[in-house]
């Protein structure tokens, strides 16, 4: 098969399961996405990388962002986009520290529904907590296994 006919056989799929999920007679849940590691500080990528392979070691779908790391909230909506059930954020302050920050999107977007002032939303931090680095994998699968 050359690559035109396969590329025209990959739309029509795609626009066959579109229609499967419209009607109805296709599963129209989004498999639940990787937890994507944020990217705080560009100098620290490897650190970064270290967490995505301890999480996939445990049988974590994970990923690394790497877009344009300047804007925190661009990076959290593309895990949303990538229905990512948690985020992992470490900055500077976290690592110094030794901890972590892990958002959990789920409970964010449940918390989201009922704050209706933005500086509440900020400072209520829904679904948002802090973990020892070294208790990264343990955390995540508590979280994934009460979701």
């Amino acid at each position: 098969m050359n690559r035109y006919r396969l590329r025209v056989a990959l739309i029509g799929v795609s626009r066959l399961a579109r229609a499967l999920k419209l009607t109805g007679n296709l599963n129209a849940t989004e498999p639940v996405g990787p937890v994507v590691v944020l990217v705080m500080d560009k100098d620290q990528i490897a650190g970064y990388r270290a967490m995505v392979v301890e999480l996939r070691k445990a049988g974590i779908r994970a990923e690394m962002f790497l877009g344009n790391t300047k804007n925190f909230g661009k990076q959290v909506s593309y895990a949303d986009k990538r229905n990512s059930p948690a985020v992992i954020i470490e900055g500077s302050r976290e690592r110094d520290q030794g901890i972590i920050q892990i958002k959990d999107l789920i409970a964010g977007k449940e918390a989201a529904a009922a704050i209706t002032d933005n500086a509440e939303w900020k400072a209520a931090r829904p679904g948002q907590f802090e973990v020892k680095r070294g208790e990264l994998v343990a955390a995540i699968q508590k979280l994934l296994s009460e979701q």
